[in-house]
C-alpha cells in the first residue's frame, strides 16, 4: 500500500511525522521539491501544492507523464486560494473557480490510478495573519466557506473527506507558531490522526466483499 500527498505547507510540516507513523503499514510519497518550497512557505513551489489552480496544473501534468504509482492519494487545497489583497478585497482563487477547479481535479484524478481522498482546509490565526504589513490577509470566514463548499463537491462525487480542519480547532489553544503554520507538537497530532484514519479506511476496504486486499 501506497500514499501520495498533494498539499500546501501545512502538508510539508505534518508530513516527516506522517511517514513515520505509517512506517512499515504503507509507503509515503508527496510532491517533489521540499527544499524549495521550504524557502518561502507563503510562496508555493516545489512540494508546495499551492491552489486549486496549481494543484490541478501538477495533476494535468501527472496524467500526461504515466500518472502516480500509488494506491491512495492525499489532495488538499484552500489556504492558498483564500488569499486576499488587503486593497481590493479580491481572493487570490475567488470562490466560483474553486469550485471549478475542484470539479476539473475529480474529473483529471479519473485517469490516475489512486483512490482519491481530500483533506479539509486547517484554520488560520485571523489576528495575528491580518496585520499591518503583510502583503496578504486571510480571513476564518473564507476559510469556512471554502471548505463548505468542497464539502458538497466531495459528497456529491463519492469522495471520503479527512477534517484536518475540526480535529486541529479542538487541540485547543497555542496552535501557531505565526500566521497560519502550527508547533510542532500540533503537527505531529495531525499526522497521528491522518495516519489512524487511513489505516482505518483502508482496513474497511480490504474487509469488503470481493475486496483481496492492496499490496
Amino acid at each position: 500500500m501506497q500514499v501520495y500527498v498533494i498539499g500546501d505547507s501545512i502538508s510539508i510540516q505534518y508530513g516527516p511525522y506522517l511517514q513515520g507513523y505509517l512506517k512499515g503499514i504503507m509507503g509515503y510519497a508527496r510532491k517533489e521539491g521540499e527544499e524549495e518550497a521550504l524557502l518561502n512557505l507563503d510562496c508555493p513551489q516545489g512540494a508546495n501544492g499551492g491552489d486549486s489552480s496549481m494543484v490541478l496544473s501538477f495533476l494535468k501534468g501527472k496524467v500526461r507523464s504515466g500518472g502516480i504509482d500509488s494506491d491512495l492519494l492525499l489532495v488538499n487545497c484552500g489556504l492558498h486560494d483564500i488569499k486576499t489583497d488587503p486593497s481590493t478585497g479580491t481572493r487570490q482563487v475567488p470562490l466560483r473557480q474553486y469550485e471549478h477547479n475542484l470539479r476539473s481535479i475529480l474529473e483529471t484524478v479519473a485517469a490516475l490510478r489512486p483512490r482519491f481522498i481530500w483533506l479539509r482546509t486547517t484554520p488560520c490565526d485571523e489576528t495575528v495573519h491580518n496585520r499591518a504589513g503583510m502583503t496578504f490577509h486571510r480571513f476564518s470566514a473564507d476559510c469556512a466557506e471554502y471548505n463548505r463548499a468542497a464539502d458538497h463537491i466531495m459528497r456529491d462525487a463519492g469522495v471520503p473527506s479527512i477534517d484536518l480542519h475540526t480535529f486541529t480547532l479542538n487541540l485547543g489553544a497555542d496552535l501557531y507558531c505565526d500566521h497560519v503554520h502550527f508547533h510542532d507538537h500540533v503537527r505531529e497530532k495531525q499526522a497521528a490522526f491522518i495516519a489512524g484514519w487511513l489505516m482505518a479506511f483502508t482496513e474497511h476496504r480490504n474487509a469488503q466483499p470481493g475486496h483481496s486486499g492492496d499490496t
